[in-house]
């Protein structure tokens, strides 16, 4: 008997052929494709990995020519799949010819059933008779592998129709929208704009806030605090119990007239459990990742390799609620022998009992992100140890105890001779008392907070008043993991998508930096979209189709109708912008023409605009009042170029980002001749420090 096994990709083959090996599989290669292959008995078995999809959705050829065929008649034409792997499918084919069994073996989601179902057809074309087989496993250890590849199950096909239909709608939505939007603006080529079901909703996101920035009006306020002592000499500082004045004169007087008596009036210590963390889903994960300095889309990869080698669990999982079934002794008696974390495992391990934090969430594809292997934090990389300690200890503090802080608040009066009264000030601060889950998990722990331990009537000593003048501050820049978790509370894309949707946003130019700030390119498309297509903009037609590929994955839609349903939508949605093509051209180019202006001309006042040379296409920053004024500064010539809206704080010139695929991005001054920059080489024309 011959069999084959097909995974997602090449190092879960690999690792697949080793465990039901025991390490004796072979590598031989057929179209230059590693095939893991091995003997058990008289069956001969083949493990090949593919490279994530082998075919990919598109129109046909004759919908190829954007100027030539109008935007709306894509919304209704056949969507075909092309190969996007040729050599893949070749060896799949060759090496299936003639087995009696295929085994699909990718990641257990949409997208990975759906990667089987078309390797599935494609060795269907070459061997109708071999008969197709599920192993459906969560992380790629010995024992959930043997145990997958001892129970079979078959093809979940309604899962593999929610991921096709999902292709089809985003091909046809995206498509379609883009190149309107392209041809209304004339960008075409490598600088089109994109549009997307998810993509568009999720940049409204952030350009709704940005508005918000920008439309907040600062109001000055001033605050009260003062510097107090004990009778032990021991100093601390209290807070008026205003917390803002609105009128200085008034806070002048307070300051003005305080005494230096001062009694405590109260003085209350409260008690109280901190419950440990729920179990990591990968909105969870991502946010975390996010909050140490990893962009979700770089953690996801990192997360993806851990799973490959089989350090964690599969990391793309609504799930926040350990099933029974899951071993978490197993779990810690393997991180006990890991020489970073055994101790506080084997802390765990030693519990009378584990009763496991539950999150709100509960599915049966995947448990929570855990972890399954143990490793040397030296045999990874820093940021995959990251990553991979992240996740353990995650998994150690939601079978840890619970924490109890500790806060304290401390009442003060102190005389007003003058005015006849008493002002009120009060401190307060916490403490940890018991670290519970917080000694496996600490990340964002603030630090205890020392408050002077004093009783109601202790008399203190009003050392010295400060007047502070502060400013009321707009509303905070979404990161990038809060801007996943507000993703998925609106319905916005999925638990394997939303990090690519936003690492999209950036590869378009329609967002900086994290916190993440629009540009202005990003505003205007977006506001161009909300003023004539206001539902490819909000979250409630997107949730709708979402909720559509549910109901197709429980096998409760068909595919095809759920499709035609979205075909409508589209339709609706494209008549209204062609009525509006005029002003929608208008208002996209406004905003590219925002986006290239920098900043202002220190010489002359007028705009800083980006401009290529029309004779020798480089780029560079020229005022707008040439030949008048003269002024202009070199670029470098790859990457994309994002105004800041801010100037060297040494020469006042503007900054701008350049943000490539070849470097990190930076931030570049644009006078080559700034003191601050590092090289004696100031005339680069790459500009860079």
């Amino acid at each position: 008997m011959a069999r084959i096994i097909v995974s997602e990709k090449d190092n879960a083959a690999k690792r697949i052929a080793a465990i039901l090996s025991n390490g004796k599989a072979t590598t031989i290669k057929s179209y230059n494709v590693p095939v893991y292959v091995f003997q058990n008995g008289e069956e001969k078995t083949s493990v090949i990995g593919l490279k994530g999809h082998i075919l990919k959705v598109d129109f046909p050829e004759k919908y190829s020519n954007w100027q030539g065929v109008k935007p709306i008649e894509l919304i209704d034409a056949d969507v075909v799949k092309v190969p996007t792997q040729k050599s893949i499918i070749k060896a799949l084919q060759k090496e299936a010819k003639g087995v009696e069994q295929v085994i699909i073996a990718t990641d257990f989601d949409r997208e990975g059933e759906l990667i089987g179902v078309d390797a599935m057809n494609k060795i269907k074309e070459v061997n109708s008779k071999a008969k197709i087989k599920r192993a459906r496993f969560s992380a790629l250890t010995e024992s959930e592998v043997k145990e997958a590849f001892n129970n079979f199950e078959d093809i979940y096909v309604n899962l593999a129709n929610a991921g096709e239909a999902r292709q089809d709608i985003d091909l046809i939505w995206g498509a379609t929208l883009t190149r309107f939007i392209s041809l209304a603006s004339k960008r075409l080529g490598k600088h089109f704009l994109s549009v997307g079901r998810v993509q568009s909703p999720t940049l409204a996101i952030v350009v709704a806030r940005e508005k918000e920035r920008r439309a907040f009006i600062v109001k000055p306020y001033w605050q009260i605090k003062a510097l107090f002592s004990t009778d032990q000499k021991e100093d601390f500082f209290a807070q008026h119990k205003t917390d803002k004045f609105w009128n200085e004169e008034e806070a002048k007087e307070i300051v003005s007239n305080l005494g230096k008596a001062g009694v405590i009036t109260d003085s209350k210590k409260t008690k109280k459990q901190i419950s440990p963390p729920a179990p990591f889903n990968t909105t969870a994960f991502l946010a975390a990742a996010s909050s140490v300095g990893l962009s979700p889309s770089y953690a996801m990869r990192i997360a993806e390799g851990l799973y490959m080698e089989g350090l964690i669990s599969y990391p793309r999982v609504d799930n926040t609620v350990y099933p029974e079934s899951l071993d978490l002794k197993g779990i810690l008696t393997i991180l006990k022998g890991s020489k970073e974390l055994g101790d506080l495992a084997g802390e765990i391990l030693a519990q009378k009992k584990l009763t496991p934090t539950r999150g709100k969430k509960k599915a049966t594809d995947h448990p929570p992100i855990h972890p399954t292997g143990v490793v040397v934090k030296d045999s990874l990389k820093p940021q995959e140890w990251k990553v991979y300690e992240m996740v353990a200890r995650r998994f150690l503090a939601t079978l840890a105890p619970f924490a109890s802080m500790e806060s304290l608040r401390i009442d003060i009066d102190v005389e007003c001779p003058s005015l006849k009264r008493k002002e009120s000030f009060f401190l307060q601060g916490s403490r940890v008392v018991e670290e519970g889950w917080l000694k496996y998990y600490g990340y964002g722990r603030k630090k205890d907070d020392v408050v002077t331990n004093l009783k109601k009537d202790d008399n203190v000593l009003l050392i010295k008043p400060i007047l502070e003048s502060k400013e009321t501050q707009p509303p905070q820049r979404y990161g990038q993991g809060r801007l996943i978790q507000e993703m998925e509370k609106l319905g916005l894309g999925t638990k394997s998508t939303r990090h690519s949707i936003i690492q999209n946003l950036y590869d378009r130019g329609y967002v900086h930096s994290d916190p993440i700030v629009p540009t202005e390119l990003g505003v205007g498309v977006s506001e161009t979209l909300r003023k004539n297509a206001e539902a490819i903009t909000t979250p409630e037609l997107t949730a709708q189709l979402e909720n559509d590929m549910d109901l197709i994955a429980e096998g409760k839609e068909k595919k095809d109708s759920v499709v035609n349903i979205s075909r409508e939508m589209l339709k609706g949605i494209l008549e209204n912008l062609e009525k509006r093509g005029e002003e929608v051209s208008q208002e996209i180019k406004e905003g590219i023409r925002e986006g290239k202006i920098v900043g202002k001309c220190l010489k002359c006042g007028n705009e800083l605009r980006i401009i290529r040379s029309r004779k020798t296409k480089k780029r560079f920053v020229g005022c707008a009042s040439y030949p008048d004024c003269k002024t202009a500064f070199p670029l470098p010539q790859f990457g994309d170029v994002i105004a800041l809206d801010e100037v060297c704080e040494v020469c006042k010139t503007p900054k701008v980002k350049i943000v490539s695929n070849r470097k990190k991005p930076w931030v570049l001054c644009l006078n080559p001749a700034c003191p601050t920059k590092k090289t004696s080489d100031n005339n680069k024309t790459d500009g860079r420090e």
